[in-house]
């Protein structure tokens, strides 16, 4: 059945977006029920069924307009090829860290919840999630190529980089004693000397007239 059309209609499909991710991150896509999504954002069940035939197809199109964002978001913030893999991996750190912040609980589904797809889903989503991961494996592979950055492997470097980063949502919280900007640094630090980046004192950076 065709989804209502109208402003009305995308707010309801984004208010039922809105409650499916809360729900789901606080009690788990198998304790969810259509009916207790459509008392929760006000609607009749048959109307949620108008939106999202199935809790499958709920399920799949949190995931992957949480992965389309965050796509369209690195597309727009990453470095070109041609600038030190250093540099880009500065850039990717910073902003894995400030794009999953705020997205707590989306960030819990894309996770956690990824098992629960059915397999034509989850191939589609992981396809995404490997997207991603690649520009990252790409990235620490020049690096180690140049010999910027000290790496045994760059995919699995990189699976281990993304997963440290996506863990702060587990615990960091905005009204907590460490600001967002702070967070990035801290993370910095941490992925830069794991990678064998270490950078130098700023009275070294310094240049000096030669003697």
């Amino acid at each position: 059945m065709a989804r209502r059309a109208g402003s009305q209609g995308r707010r309801t499909e984004a208010a039922i977006r809105e409650a499916a991710t809360r729900l789901i991150a606080r009690h788990g896509y198998e304790a969810l029920s259509m009916r207790r999504l459509a008392a929760d954002v006000g609607v009749g069940a048959a109307a949620l069924y108008r939106y999202f035939p199935t809790k499958q197809a709920i399920l799949a199109g949190l995931l992957e307009v949480h992965m389309h964002e965050l796509l369209a978001a690195w597309r727009t913030e990453r470095l070109p090829a041609s600038r030190p893999a250093p540099e880009r991996l500065e850039t990717f750190t910073r902003f894995h860290v400030r794009h999953h912040l705020p997205r707590r609980d989306a960030v819990f589904l894309s996770y956690m919840e990824l098992r629960a797809l059915d397999p034509e889903n989850f191939a589609r989503i992981e396809a995404l999630r490997r997207a991603y991961e690649a520009d990252l494996t790409a990235i620490l592979a020049d690096g180690a190529g140049a010999g910027t950055l000290r790496i045994d492997d760059p995919r699995v470097a990189a699976r281990a980089i993304i997963a440290m980063l996506t863990g702060i949502t587990t615990w960091y919280r905005a009204d907590g004693p460490i600001g967002a900007g702070t967070i990035e640094d801290i993370y910095w630090g941490l992925v830069s000397g794991s990678v064998g980046l270490v950078a130098a004192p700023a009275r070294e950076r310094t240049c000096s007239t030669p003697a």
